[in-house]
């Protein structure tokens, strides 16, 4: 029994943010309906393919990343029918979860007070771009351009280089977290008092508070923070990329503890006797110093050899591409990799969830086929062959 079982949400769902929300409450054992609008061929996350993608057109390896565990029905807001079967859904439902643009939810009725008569404990969480009030409630936002207002560019890549963004789409993921979150909190309230609620979150309001303590200096005492080489803490050292005799090794000693450690590790007890280095102050107004000793310590070994040496003891870790960091022992090895039985015969590898249940196997069902549960999920609601096949025919389903 995992411990969102009986926990049912309808999601209007689509790409990223949302799904990434989802999936988070789907591995934890609720069940997601999400609803996909046939007249605009589902989830566009269905045809966002790499060139060597193996599944069938309508799905495709980002779909099944994002939305293993959930069931699909197909089914048209805009229709009145898709309304009624919509209210008989939610009346059913702890939750409604959207990811649309800030203007849409009220347009399709999505709102806690369009949805209230149906269900006075239903809990409506929306995930925009720039939120559903102001004057950016009707604009299309995305993680790329989140994170370039936001200033992450700002503070990612090499002194003097170019604006870099982060590699991967962390403010739509972050985003979907808090999604969750936001689900799970008004869930708790409402059955606690009967009454449900609207809860917003956006890209952009998650994008300005991920940068948190950054945030914080600059509010607070004026620091406008930039790129640190070497992709250096800014106020600890040494927090940073180290050159080993094959590569790159990112080492950080964020405690004080951790330094004569390391010096004694790398043949050099006498620099924890240093009072040039004795703090972390000293050590960061000698950083280059300190970078330049490490790097020469550190050349007379592999990076896998220094990680050998260093495990457990001082933290440290390799500078890993996708291939090495997904085919590592430690993942492989303890269940971190979910594989999911694809209905085309392709063997789906994707990641775990970060939650683990002990005793409890992830869960690993392939995301839906567009629509593959709509009449199942029909039946559940009470709807005979007939009436089914007269929505389908109103192009309501």
């Amino acid at each position: 029994m995992l411990p969102l079982a009986g926990v049912r949400i309808v999601a209007v769902e689509q790409y990223g943010a949302g799904p990434f929300g989802t999936l988070q409450l789907a591995d934890l054992g609720a069940e997601i309906i999400k609803v996909e609008n046939v007249a605009e061929a589902g989830d566009v996350g269905r045809h966002v393919r790499h060139a060597q993608d193996p599944l069938p057109k309508g799905d495709s390896l980002f779909f099944q990343a994002f939305n293993r565990n959930k069931r699909s029905i197909t089914l048209n807001l805009k229709h009145p029918e898709g309304q009624s079967v919509l209210h008989d859904l939610v009346r059913g439902a702890d939750g409604v979860l959207n990811n649309l643009r800030g203007d849409q939810p009220a347009k399709l009725r999505l709102t806690y007070d369009d949805l209230k008569a149906v269900n006075p404990r239903i809990v409506c969480v929306h995930l925009s771009a720039y939120g559903r009030d102001g004057e950016r409630a009707a604009w299309p936002g995305y993680d790329y351009l989140m994170q370039a207002e936001a200033g992450y560019l700002s503070v990612t890549g090499e002194p003097g280089g170019p604006p870099a963004r982060m590699g991967l789409s962390l403010v739509d993921l972050s985003t979907g977290l808090q999604a969750a979150i936001a689900m799970l909190s008004g869930i708790v309230e409402a059955r606690a008092t009967g009454i449900g609620r609207d809860l917003d979150v956006s890209l952009f309001d998650t994008a300005l508070s991920n940068l948190c303590y950054v945030g914080a200096w600059y509010l607070t005492a004026g620091v406008n923070q930039g790129r640190e080489p070497r992709s250096a803490h800014p106020n600890l050292t040494p927090s940073q990329l180290y050159r080993t005799a094959d590569g790159w090794i990112f080492i950080m000693c964020n405690k004080e503890k951790f330094w004569p450690v390391l010096v004694h590790a790398v043949g050099h007890p006498e620099w924890a006797d240093d009072p040039d280095f004795a703090t972390f102050a000293d050590r960061l107004r000698n950083r280059d110093r300190v970078t330049e000793m490490l790097d020469e310590a550190l050349s007379h070994r592999t990076t896998e050899e220094w990680l050998a040496l260093f495990g457990g003891k001082v933290p440290a870790a390799p500078v890993n591409d996708m291939k090495a960091a997904l085919d590592n022992p430690f993942v492989r090895d303890t269940g971190r990799i979910v594989p999911l039985a694809h209905p085309s015969g392709t063997d789906v590898g994707t990641v775990g969830p970060a939650i683990r249940t002990p005793g409890e196997p992830p869960l690993a069902n392939a995301a839906p086929a567009m629509g593959a549960d709509t009449d199942d999920i029909l039946r559940g609601l009470g709807y005979d062959d007939a009436r089914i096949a007269a929505l389908r025919a109103q192009g309501a389903v």
